[in-house]
């Protein structure tokens, strides 16, 4: 099936936004590891990192990826651009080996395999984009009970993490830092897909900031990116990069697309051969992420003999003499 020219649009931008949001990991954990040495730890609740120039420099270098997800999700599906992210894990990973010296080895890259093997078959399978002619299309798909109850589960549990847990496994479980920031992020892509088709129809001549719906979807987007925001520092400062950037990007795709499903109804039009090869895709990203986790530690453990990229210090002969 050709694809449409919105949805090559949607395409290139997406993958320009996981080389900057790659980028800006390795940036931004750079600064907060500066920040740490003279102050308070942003996993520890510090915010010395404001301070830092090289923060500020992975913050503008994600806030550039972001506007290019952005536009993205104006022109082509949830389902289309949201498995793309799985470049920024590969971009992400390999600049930490050689910039954070968190080692790679090779289960890390049979897993970043994995999540792009199952990332493409779900673009090669993913819905056509709904035609909407006006904000007030997507107020409606947002208020209707099936997205209404999803939007109150998703707050509950948020604030459960938030208040119960956060204080107490927030160092050690990563899974709570970043489950936070992939569930805030699902109703983020909502009003961002929002949003964006309002631009979208405004720069047509057809102005969608006349509605308070507009306004209400970018309230609900600077909202949900300032929580992502806070907690995905806490994360970064906490935790090893190579792992947060796939663990963050399956479970952000996977509540995504289904917050996606369940507003926009993305498998209504589709055959059960099509759903099925999603599911697939799905499972071989979980795959790939669970193999991510379960390696995350090899780099540090002396046990581990093969890491993907070896460096002289890492020499068995070395490690033996130095014994």
């Amino acid at each position: 099936m050709r694809m449409s020219s919105d949805n090559i649009r949607g395409l290139v931008l997406a993958v320009s936004s996981s080389i900057f949001i790659g980028s800006s990991f390795i940036v931004k954990k750079k600064g907060l590891k500066k920040a740490g040495a003279t102050g308070t730890r942003a996993g520890q609740g510090g915010y010395s990192y404001l301070y830092e120039p090289c923060w500020w420099a992975g913050m503008i270098t994600m806030i550039v990826g972001e506007i290019a997800n952005f536009a993205a999700y104006a022109y082509a599906p949830a389902i289309l651009v949201t498995p793309l992210g799985a470049l920024s894990i590969i971009f992400s990973a390999v600049l930490a080996h050689f910039i954070l010296e968190e080692k790679l080895h090779i289960f890390g890259v049979l897993g970043c395999a994995l999540c792009v093997v199952g990332s493409t078959t779900i673009v090669l399978h993913a819905p056509q984009e709904k035609n909407i002619e006006s904000v007030k299309e997507v107020w409606h798909l947002a208020t209707e009970p099936g997205f209404l109850v999803y939007t109150c589960l998703i707050v509950i549990v948020v604030a459960v993490l938030i208040f119960r847990y956060v204080p107490r496994y927030g160092q050690t479980h990563m899974i709570v830092y970043v489950g936070i920031c992939s569930l805030m992020g699902s109703l983020t892509v909502m009003g961002v897909k929002a949003l964006g088709i309002g631009l979208k129809l405004t720069f047509e001549g057809m102005n969608q900031f006349k509605y308070y719906e507009t306004w209400v979807f970018t309230l609900v987007v600077i909202f949900c990116c300032l929580l992502q925001v806070n907690y995905l520092n806490k994360a970064l400062d906490t935790f090893n990069t190579a792992v947060i950037s796939p663990v963050y990007y399956v479970m952000f795709t996977t509540f995504t697309i289904i917050a996606s499903m369940i507003m926009f109804k993305d498998w209504d039009s589709q055959e059960a051969a099509d759903i099925a090869t999603e599911l697939c895709g799905f499972v071989t990203i979980l795959s790939g992420t669970f193999l991510l986790h379960k390696t995350k530690d090899m780099g540090k453990s002396p046990s581990v003999r093969s890491p993907v990229f070896t460096s002289p210090d890492l020499n068995p002969s070395s490690n033996s003499n130095s014994r």
